[in-house]
């Protein structure tokens, strides 16, 4: 498993776990990050991204993409 902040632009991967405190992983799993959930990046940054989740794109600052970890 890696973090999300370090996936490529374009790349499809699943969520698998989320870190981070427990409010933190809450308003995550609320947001659709649910584990086996299909995340496309959309785009990268320095560690930001832009994914898609489902039908929703959202956007990540790196400190949050890091507590979502793929494969």
């Amino acid at each position: 498993m890696i973090p999300l902040a370090m996936i490529e632009a374009g790349e499809k991967v699943r969520m698998m776990k989320l870190g981070g405190p427990e409010a933190t992983r809450r308003h995550l799993a609320d947001l659709g990050f649910i584990p086996g959930a299909l995340i496309q990046v959309v785009s990268q940054r320095d560690g930001d991204v832009i994914i898609k989740l489902g039908d929703t794109r959202l956007a990540l600052t790196k400190p949050m993409a890091a507590r979502i970890l793929v494969e």
